[in-house]
């Protein structure tokens, strides 16, 4: 069964706070509910409790889908990285949800509005041989607790490109599951429907953000960081951009979780409210239009 849920970036920055801080966790949610999103990632807004999470989405009728974490695999191996995510653990497993959202942030540069994703870590030969078997070895502590890694390649960090995806793929055990981010993929020069098709039977949950391509181009050329194209109108709603989700989706036939609309964008240029809804709506067609069942 799919699920649509969204991610209150679409509201509120995580990696910029003061982008859409003005806007309250209630106006979130009660927006998102309104609009027919069935459940939320997690913000920091909302609260770090398990029990509490729940309960405040419970009250306008939606479930918890998940929520990042920053692992530092290059800097620990993988049992002192688990021991660090036990409030986090506690989190999700409390919260209800079995899907743990990972992403390496070693050396990253995304969350640095000064610093060009031209500057990104790109890791050595010998990184990756340390890298991959933690990870593996990381999914599978968490396996243990009866979650599923979601690991969220990402602009700036060490995993942006199709070559990166593939070789994380190739270099991680079956414990080892996938985020796939539309978004994130076509601006870091992959193909979505691509990666869909060859790694559908290890994509465990799927974030939806649409590409304004002539905004990546301005980025690329004029050397941007993440946040600046971010602010300046990268990403936008599904449907509203160059991604051609019907044909990504047709690739995902078994597919069985969340489609998670994760656009993050100015409140102050894009309305959150009207483009979440407008994404909702496309989303919806496009997973019809794909012969997916909701």
């Amino acid at each position: 069964m799919i699920r649509i849920g969204a991610n209150p970036i679409c509201w509120s920055n995580d990696d910029k706070q003061d982008i859409g801080g003005h806007i309250s966790l209630e106006q979130c949610l009660s927006e998102a509910s309104a609009i027919g999103i069935e459940g939320m990632e997690l913000g920091h807004k909302f609260p770090k409790n398990g029990a509490a999470l729940k309960a405040k989405l419970g009250e306008y009728g939606m479930a918890f889908v998940g929520g990042w974490y920053s692992t530092f695999l290059l800097d620990r191996d993988a049992e002192a990285e688990f021991e660090a995510a036990r409030a986090h653990i506690d989190l999700v497993k409390g919260a209800g949800t079995d899907i743990f959202i990972v992403c390496e942030c070693t050396r990253t540069v995304h969350g640095n509005e000064s610093v060009p994703l031209r500057a990104r870590p790109v890791l050595t030969e010998a990184e990756w041989e340390v890298f991959l078997p933690r990870l593996t070895r990381f999914a599978e502590l968490l396996a243990g607790e009866g979650l599923k890694i979601a690991y969220h390649h990402h602009m700036g960090t060490v995993v942006q490109t199709g070559p990166e995806i593939d070789r994380l793929m190739a270099g991680t055990g079956p414990a080892f599951t996938l985020l796939l981010d539309t978004g994130h993929a076509t601006w870091g020069g992959a193909d979505p429907a691509d990666l869909a098709r060859r790694y559908r039977d290890r994509i465990v949950h799927v974030h939806v953000k649409d590409v304004r391509a002539d905004v990546a181009r301005q980025a690329e050329r004029e050397d941007w960081s993440f946040l600046t194209s971010v602010l300046a109108g990268v990403y936008t709603v599904p449907g509203d951009g160059s991604i051609d989700y019907v044909s990504v989706l047709k690739e995902l036939p078994a597919y069985s979780g969340w489609i998670v609309i994760e656009a993050e964008q100015d409140p102050e240029k894009a309305h959150p409210a009207t483009y979440v809804k407008m994404g909702f709506e496309n989303l919806t067609r496009f997973i019809a239009e794909a012969g997916l069942k909701r």
